[in-house]
């Protein structure tokens, strides 16, 4: 283990915790209310509590080679059990999916001989396919190799987004009005968070409101029948 870990470690347990003892010991005793589920990438450059400087028990984090959310299908997995516990359990009422520059796994995508060695990644990337097609068909062929790695990589948030209304938690609580979706892209190299605003991606600015990919609002698509009433 790297000295660096160990001694992070011995400064949270001497001079950090002593002074937030009583708030952890009220999330033990109150439990979790996060505002918010992020499914990030698992690339270390990228910590969602250090972007939006969020405490602890605010936030109800998932990270994965990519920030992928696999269609839902009757095969358990982390992400999807993740998120089904996030809405049914804790009852979040937002859900980002949040990509970055510069991301690994979609060079991988880009280059697939890459992932020789690595099979069990390159069957993860699968669920990113779609993305991919959409940039080899809908962006120019001659675009730049830099340009090609951003577009896919916030192509493949808009796609993740597609996948996480495939939930049945996710689609129950949409339909309801009690969930929003959102789309981000943050810059490493910048320190920028670009959003989706249902079409595309605009920079977020101190004083502007952050946009949403899809606000909840109740419907039913049989509107023209009783509302189903809780048994007493």
């Amino acid at each position: 283990m790297d000295s660096s870990i160990i001694q992070g470690i011995s400064t949270f347990r001497g001079s950090v915790f002593p002074g937030q003892q009583r708030m952890y010991e009220r999330l033990v005793r109150d439990g979790q209310q996060p505002k918010a589920l992020i499914i990030a990438c698992a690339d270390s450059r990228v910590a969602p509590e250090h972007i939006t400087q969020a405490g602890p028990g605010e936030l109800f984090v998932c990270r994965n080679a990519g920030n992928i959310v696999p269609p839902f299908s009757q095969m358990n997995g982390g992400v999807s059990s993740a998120i089904e516990y996030a809405v049914v359990a804790l009852g979040v009422r937002d859900i980002v999916v949040c990509g970055h520059s510069d991301c690994g796994a979609m060079k991988g995508l880009m280059q697939p001989g890459a992932l020789a060695a690595m099979p069990n990644v390159a069957a993860w990337l699968r669920h990113s396919h779609a993305a991919d097609r959409i940039v080899c068909e809908a962006y120019p062929d001659d675009i730049d190799p830099k340009d090609r790695l951003r577009a896919l990589a916030l192509e493949n948030v808009v796609v993740q987004l597609a996948h996480l209304r495939t939930h049945p938690s996710v689609a129950a609580a949409l339909a309801k009005g009690g969930l929003s979706l959102h789309g981000w892209f943050f810059e490493i190299e910048t320190g920028a968070l670009h959003a989706y605003d249902g079409r595309r991606f605009v920079t977020l600015t101190d004083d502007g409101a952050l946009p949403v990919a899809e606000v909840s609002t109740p419907r039913r698509a049989a509107a023209d029948l009783p509302v189903r009433v809780a048994a007493e």
